[in-house]
């Protein structure tokens, strides 16, 4: 277990703000998003904040239960405890619907939408694409500006070398030179992400079976799909 996961589950514990406010900030999107996925349409945005909220106090309430020594993601922790957010809801709106007199009816299979089977990999790929995005904000926030500038328009916005020169107004080495510098800062705030976030050595593993390797052009392709990916998924709810 790396120092940094148990310093990050220690900060939670020991209720620190901005720890919570970095947790949910990567990992709200995607819980959300999976709230969406078991309520197959039948939960409204409103409902789905709300359930985000109960899961966010719940987890709260139990962060002192969990062991980051036993080898479990916490990703999967946390969606154990919204999927025991929607279940109570499930069961609320059951119950009113007895009190209004109304026949019992049995959860159609779609509206469960896998709330009992394994977690799927779409959400896992998912919450690890949330950790690669989070480490591009801190590089974007962190970093030398114009650095970061000119990787964001080079291979977030795919724009020719020779046009991102010509707009800034260098010349194509120095922006090879800032486009080495901001690759290098990224490649170091995704380390930390990496493990600050990963609880299992599957998850460790997850940046270099993503292609975000030594290669350069590799990493750079990884990330702007990864980047698009993720923005796809935020305007999408």
């Amino acid at each position: 277990m790396h120092h940094m996961t148990t310093s990050f589950v220690r900060r939670l514990r020991d209720r620190d703000e901005t720890a919570w406010f970095e947790l949910w900030q990567v990992f709200g999107p995607v819980l959300r998003g999976q709230l969406m996925k078991w309520g197959n349409g039948r939960l409204g945005m409103e409902t789905v904040r709300d359930l985000s909220q109960e899961t966010l106090a719940a987890l709260s309430k139990s962060i002192e239960r969990f062991d980051p020594n036993r080898g479990v993601r916490f990703s999967t922790w946390l969606l154990a405890i919204a999927r025991h957010a929607l279940s109570d809801e499930i069961d609320r709106r059951m119950a009113l619907k007895r009190g209004a007199g109304k026949r019992p009816t049995h959860l159609e299979e779609d509206w469960m939408g896998g709330l009992s089977g394994a977690v799927d990999e779409q959400y896992e790929r998912r919450i690890f694409e949330a950790k690669v995005a989070a480490a591009i904000r801190q590089a974007e926030s962190a970093g030398d500006f114009l650095s970061f500038e000119v990787y964001r328009m080079r291979v977030l916005d795919n724009r020719t070398g020779r046009d991102v020169a010509k707009q800034i107004g260098v010349s194509p080495p120095t922006i090879s030179r800032h486009l080495q510098k901001a690759r290098g800062h990224l490649r170091s705030k995704l380390t930390e992400i990496v493990a600050t976030w990963s609880f299992t050595p599957e998850e460790m593993a997850e940046a270099e079976l993503a292609g975000l390797s030594s290669d350069d052009s590799l990493f750079d392709e990884a990330i702007a799909e990864i980047w698009h990916n993720t923005a796809s998924h935020e305007a999408n709810g």
